[in-house]
């Protein structure tokens, strides 16, 4: 489990990303991390790394502080950036050298992998592609069989069929015994495979539940008479909105909806999953 309590960050006094975030993200979930532009979600993400130390408040993955490098933690932690720099080595050599930091890495998992991804494990990495690159990397990521796996843009640079082949693999990493975090803007590339959303704004977390808790209180679509709509937006569908599910109605997620609903109305969105 992830914790965070209490917890700011700001790059300086003029420049504060993160303000008062106390939440979990629970084992045996996809977490999507959602927030506009500069919310600090990345900051977020190196945090539970570790890579960086909070200003206030606390971070802890499975009750340890991740900034103290218990090896116990590392080993079952990983994050994939957005933007990242490996050497000019083949992705075999690139595992060969960095594997060893994780006992449940699995060679014969990559190579698997790769071959999902079209990607050439002989390579180097430096004559691959910005998308090949990012699909190696979590080829190798995905057979390290981390326990906790940070995900920030994963479908940035990859083409249609990659991203589906991303997906599935995800799909099936998941398991009741591991955390799975996605930072993103590109909800439509992973917003089937969220079962757990968390929207971030300036003030902190506006929304961090259960995709099945938010359908039993929300409806997304079109409102009808007599409902009491939260949110609406016109569409070239015509007029969305986001209503009360005061009948615990089926209802299909709009996380787009969603974002939209927990930013123009965050009071009201928190006061229902706050009851």
């Amino acid at each position: 489990m992830i914790t965070t309590h209490s917890l700011s960050f700001g790059y300086s006094s003029s420049h504060q990303v993160l303000t008062n975030i106390s939440l979990s993200l629970d084992k045996g979930h996809i977490h999507g991390l959602l927030g506009c532009n500069g919310i600090g979600k990345t900051t977020l993400l190196k945090l539970i790394c570790g890579i960086m130390r909070p200003q206030r408040g606390e971070v802890r993955v499975s009750g340890i502080d991740p900034f103290e490098r218990d090896v116990n933690i590392m080993r079952e932690l990983m994050i994939i950036p957005e933007e990242f720099d490996l050497p000019n080595i083949s992705l075999e050599r690139y595992a060969a050298v960095t594997s060893p930091f994780y006992p449940k890495f699995d060679k014969g998992q990559m190579l698997g992998y790769c071959q999902e991804f079209h990607v050439n494990p002989a390579e180097r990495l430096h004559s691959m592609s910005m998308g090949q690159r990012k699909k190696a990397y979590l080829a190798f990521a995905l057979a390290c069989n981390v326990n906790m796996l940070l995900l920030d843009e994963p479908t940035n640079g990859l083409d249609i069929p990659s991203k589906s082949t991303f997906r599935r693999l995800l799909a099936g990493y998941v398991s009741d015994e591991r955390t799975v975090v996605i930072s993103t803007h590109q909800v439509a590339d992973v917003d089937q495979l969220l079962d757990s959303i968390v929207i971030l704004d300036e003030l902190g977390v506006a929304l961090n539940a259960t995709t099945s808790e938010i359908c039993r209180k929300l409806k997304f679509g079109r409102a009808e008479e007599g409902d009491k709509v939260l949110y609406s937006e016109r569409t070239i569908q015509g007029d969305m909105a986001v209503t009360l599910n005061e009948y615990e109605e089926d209802s299909s997620l709009n996380i787009e909806l969603l974002f939209n609903a927990a930013t123009a109305n965050r009071h009201a969105i928190a006061a229902i999953f706050n009851k």
